[in-house]
């Protein structure tokens, strides 16, 4: 998962430094979902209300 966020992040910097912005706005938004799943993700496990295995 935190590689997916890594590439996202790469693509929407070279995205934005090539002048694509559509590109680099909807890898952003894609990286900040996944930011936002493994961070409720994370608070949950710390928690102790979800377990994995």
């Amino acid at each position: 998962m935190l590689k997916w966020i890594v590439i996202l992040l790469i693509v929407a910097a070279v995205a934005s430094l090539l002048g694509l912005n559509s590109l680099a706005g909807a890898a952003m938004t894609g990286a900040k979902i996944l930011i936002a799943f493994v961070l409720v993700l994370f608070l949950l496990v710390a928690l102790g209300i979800v377990a994995i295995a």
